[in-house]
């Protein structure tokens, strides 16, 4: 199986959280994880890997948590050509309901621009919001986590999205 660099930035552990599932279930399926906070990490770090995960919370109203600030001038330049791209997050549906999920998409935009190939859409079916940058034609630029007002779903979603993105890798 492949092996993935996982990228992930977290303020409150949520997204750690989230990042250890995802990384437990890819690695029950056979793949080789290497995760990494971004606080620590140097973004052309992702290069070194053809398979990515990526992890960012919504952070404050429709930012970019802040170690991905920090890195994201950086990250925005990177050629993500021949790279393949999952992309999760976390977010508040309710609280923050015209800018769910946007972390995801101001990532996500920046990586397909620059040559990369996302996989792992998720469906919006499930979810109430009004506004996200992370949706695009219905459907999520990757897994949505909600565990301010959907946390007992979180373990259920991270299962069956690990199982769709799983053979995605190459």
């Amino acid at each position: 199986m492949a092996k993935i660099g996982m990228f992930w930035g977290s303020t409150t552990d949520m997204t750690k959280e989230a990042s250890e599932l995802i990384h437990e279930g890819l690695e029950a399926a056979g793949h080789e994880i290497d995760s990494h906070d971004i606080r620590n990490t140097d973004p052309s770090k992702m290069l070194e890997y053809d398979n990515l995960l990526i992890g960012c919370p919504t952070w404050n109203v429709g930012e970019l948590q802040d170690d991905w600030e920090d890195v994201f001038s950086e990250y925005e330049k990177l050629d993500f050509t021949g790279k393949t791209a999952a992309f999760f997050g976390i977010g508040d549906q309710v609280g923050y309901s015209f800018n769910f999920l946007d972390a995801v998409g101001m990532l996500a935009k920046p990586y397909m621009e620059n040559g990369g190939k996302l996989v792992g859409k998720w469906s919006t079916e499930g979810y109430e919001f009004d506004e996200s940058l992370g949706c695009v034609d219905g459907e999520f630029l990757g897994l949505a986590i909600d565990y301010d007002n959907q946390d007992d779903l979180t373990e259920e979603r991270i299962e069956a999205w690990v199982e769709q993105i799983k053979d995605l890798f190459e």
